[in-house]
């Protein structure tokens, strides 16, 4: 009977035993962590994202320890009692603002909830080594006119005094890129947008370095108000039920020929101006254009740009919404000259402005030719100024047989005749960056 006992008590101590070893060196390795920058410049104002895993026994603690030469503080220490597989934590170097330029140390050290070494865990820890940089980037305007147009385009040239990740000009929430030309320098086109007023143009030209650190002026250009014309479109029944019955894909279901339309010209049209803004980035890097741009030969001018315009229905005031674009009338299916050199980005559809081409010309300026019966050109094609693009016509939301014709700047229409005229563009752009 003690023979039996003590092997029993034998048997549970080896079980034992071997139970405790298996806690103790089942999991021997550290969690696996991965620091988002994990090289390359940084500022103080960096954000970095740290997920750290661990599937066999989950996360305990984690710490980021900062050091450059004889200077430390600590960045995150966080422990935790659950066991969480994976962890993501966010830290900033802000407390390094004092540190200066040079090389940092950002050491990271995690530890799973694994019985190894008696309890404390395994842990694992790893440097990463970047570069310390606070100057933010230091902007030189060399050119700048002296005004713009509400509606209208402004350019100006300028240098930094480093490689960014990005530049530009700002205006509210709209984005003009810069781009970096051959000698170093960048040319930016911005935009006065029509929906604005003097009051509120505020344009900024903005830098950001690789690091991080970002430099924004204010541009000294004076605003000029222009006053946009209003005007009512009657909408008959007979051009609601003969056009609408082309958008009964775009909305389909049963409504009237007024609803359709409503929904065409609001949502419809957002939706094409959302595209617009996509194409805009479909651009050259350097200008392809040169000289006054082409107008449709002999055509007379049947709606200008930013005509503010109040859709009528029976006496009734149904919707409203601007025209950005030209609207110019010759004869049916007139041949439609390209404006200028440069590349087709877009030939299709495109909703409201039915068969439409977009020409880009480099820097963000693009010109759209919409409403045409034919295309003779395709995505990709080089095009010069004069060559034919296609024919006139009523496709989309045309009453009639013409073109809408519209200047397009990273997305957002301005004013066509600016760029019709010679002497506007010879006094704004071409002598300036001569200069």
């Amino acid at each position: 009977m003690k023979k039996f006992l003590l092997s029993t008590v034998l048997l549970t101590l080896v079980g034992g035993l071997v139970l405790v070893g298996f806690l103790l060196f089942r999991d021997q390795a550290g969690p696996q962590m991965t620091l988002t920058p994990a090289e390359g410049r940084i500022s103080p104002q960096t954000p970095f994202t740290l997920n750290v895993k661990d599937v066999e026994s989950g996360v305990k603690a984690l710490s980021v320890r900062v050091q450059k030469n004889s200077r430390e503080f600590v960045a995150l220490d966080e422990e935790w009692t659950d066991k969480l597989v994976s962890r993501t934590a966010e830290f900033s170097l802000k407390e390094s603002a004092d540190f200066g330029e040079g090389s940092v140390k950002i050491i990271v050290k995690a530890t799973d909830a694994s019985f190894s070494g008696f309890g404390k865990g395994n842990t694992s820890t790893q440097t990463f080594t970047l570069r310390l940089d606070s100057q933010p980037p230091r902007i030189s305007v060399t050119t700048l006119p002296p005004y713009v147009r509400r509606g209208g385009t402004a350019c100006i040239a300028y240098t930094v005094n480093e490689e960014v990740k990005s530049t530009g000009v700002t205006v509210e929430d709209l984005y003009f890129p810069g781009y970096r030309q051959p000698d170093g320098s960048y040319l930016c086109f911005f935009a006065f947008p029509y929906y604005m007023t003097t009051s509120n143009f505020a344009p900024r030209v903005t830098a950001e370095d690789e690091a991080g650190n970002v430099t924004s002026i204010a541009l000294a250009i004076k605003p000029l108000h222009v006053e946009f014309r209003v005007d009512t479109i009657p909408l008959p029944d007979s051009f609601l039920d003969s056009k609408m019955q082309d958008f009964t894909d775009e909305f389909p279901g049963q409504m009237s020929s007024l609803e359709r339309f409503l929904k065409v010209n609001r949502d419809l049209r957002k939706a094409n101006r959302a595209a617009l803004l996509s194409i805009g980035h479909k651009t050259s890097p350097t200008m392809l254009w040169s000289g006054r741009f082409l107008n449709l030969p002999n055509a007379s001018n049947r709606a200008r740009f930013a005509d503010h315009r109040s859709y009528m229905y029976k006496g009734q005031k149904v919707d409203d919404q601007y025209h950005l674009g030209l609207d110019m009338a010759s004869i049916a299916r007139a041949p439609v000259p390209a404006a200028n050199n440069g590349t087709v980005v877009f030939a299709d559809d495109m909703g409201i402005y039915g068969l439409c081409v977009i020409v880009d010309h480099g820097l963000g300026l693009q010109t759209l030719y919409a409403h045409l019966s034919e295309m003779h050109v395709k995505d990709g094609d080089t095009v010069n100024r004069g060559d034919i693009l296609g024919l006139t016509g009523a496709t989309g939301m045309a009453g009639g047989d013409h073109l809408h014709f519209g200047v397009i700047l990273s997305g957002l229409p301005v004013q066509p005749l600016e760029w019709l005229d010679q002497r506007w563009i010879r006094h704004n752009i071409t002598d300036r960056l001569a200069q």
